[in-house]
């Protein structure tokens, strides 16, 4: 017998009939003689109309109510969800979060789960009742009802799995697993039977969009085995592990792609201490992250400096750099969207030499020029002209051998 969290995006609740095949998902994980907890996501679409009604009202809408009002996605869902198990003969409970009670910061719209009493679910589960939860939300120290941020329903998941000490953390999407790379990029890219906790980190903070980057942080620090699987057809998914359980390390794992930053680059700034904290700190103060960074010293005491920030977030990022321009005395800034972010992971790059020279060889044989590059001690990302992903990531998936025979 095992302790299992399942969790089931919206996709997998789209509908009455996709509910029902969920709950006959569950149904088999009970009858195998499992403890199921079930984590739910808001109906496909019901998020984004809710979230449409708060900003119609008011573009200033208040953060608290504004939560109360798109938590109730989830809570339909679990409560129809308990309804349809227990119409096939399985013991099932609804769970709202503030019943657990999932304990959050106050920061609503984008709450960090603090802790998850899980006493009175595991207690519920032991009698062999399924506990459906609703995912995204929480209850803050005011006592009011918070949410996580989009894709917040993996990190419920994932936390909820680690209070309970469950064996695994089984998330239902409408992919059957992790890829070397996008299929709809590269008809060749192959399933990964098992992806390493740094590996999938990586990829889901450069653009892999299958996990949720807090859930897999999450899931790496309290070491929950998570396993990506398909609602929609019954094959083997991917599991996230450890790198120990990983015995053939490949070189590079996956490549990943992201259409959604842009590139700001600063003119004859003057180079001296502090410039670059009266750039970013003020970029910080509004929330801005702040990714790629490069920097090339003139000869006459002035610098260029590049780096790339959000695409959502570069209305925010001029305005704070054209307040900021007498403090820090730059000629002038240019921007550019077009851009792509291009990545290839793999913990395999911190045994083996000339990762990245495969990389700009492979680029430059096929004429993309390269504007940033970044580098961690298992990523190697650079910034290209975004015309070019699509041909950058099939050139790069062949060049590692990632090709599926």
């Amino acid at each position: 017998m095992a302790r299992i969290v399942m969790k089931f995006g919206g996709t997998s609740v789209a509908d009455l009939d996709r509910i029902r095949n969920v709950a006959a998902r569950v149904k088999r994980e009970v009858a195998a003689g499992n403890e199921v907890a079930v984590v739910v996501s808001a109906m496909a679409g019901v998020t984004n109309q809710l979230v449409a009604w708060c900003q119609a009202l008011s573009p200033l809408h208040d953060a608290r109510e504004y939560d109360a009002v798109v938590a109730t996605g989830e809570q339909v869902t679990a409560g129809l969800l308990a309804i349809a198990l227990q119409d096939i003969g399985v013991e099932a409970r609804s769970w709202q979060g503030w019943q657990i009670p999932v304990a959050t910061d106050d920061a609503h719209g984008k709450a960090r789960i603090e802790r998850i009493d899980g006493e009175e679910l595991v207690r519920r589960m032991g009698i062999g009742q399924v506990a459906v939860v609703t995912g995204f939300q929480g209850i803050g120290p005011d006592r009011r009802i918070t949410t996580l941020g989009r894709g917040g329903s993996d990190t419920s998941a994932v936390a909820l799995a680690a209070a309970l000490g469950a064996d695994r953390c089984d998330i239902y999407t409408d992919v059957d697993g992790v890829y070397t790379t996008d299929p709809r990029v590269v008809a060749k890219a192959r399933k990964l039977a098992k992806i390493a906790y740094e590996e999938m980190l990586e990829l889901a903070s450069v653009g892999a969009k299958v996990l949720q980057t807090r859930s897999v942080e999450l899931a790496m620090k309290q070491r929950v085995r998570v396993q990506v699987l398909s609602s929609f057809e019954d094959v083997p998914g991917t599991l996230m592990v450890d790198e120990d359980e990983i015995v053939e390390k490949q070189l590079v794992t996956g490549i990943a792609y992201a259409r959604d930053e842009a590139k700001i680059t600063m003119r004859r700034v003057p180079d001296r201490p502090g410039v670059a904290a009266a750039i970013f700190g003020p970029l910080a103060a509004e929330g801005i992250n702040v990714d790629m960074i490069v920097q090339n010293i003139g000869a006459d005491g002035t610098t260029d400096l590049t780096f790339t920030v959000g695409k959502a977030d570069l209305a925010r990022a001029h305005a704070a750099l054209d307040a900021g321009r007498a403090q820090i005395g730059y000629a002038e800034y240019t921007t550019d969207a077009n851009v792509a972010k291009i990545s290839v992971v793999g913990v395999g790059m911190r045994s083996h030499a000339g990762v990245a020279n495969t990389m700009f060889r492979t680029l430059a044989e096929k004429s993309i020029n390269i504007q940033v590059i970044s580098t961690s001690e298992i990523k190697v990302s650079v910034l290209v002209a975004a015309d070019y992903t699509e041909l950058a990531v099939r050139a790069l998936h062949t060049a590692y051998g990632l090709d599926a025979a």
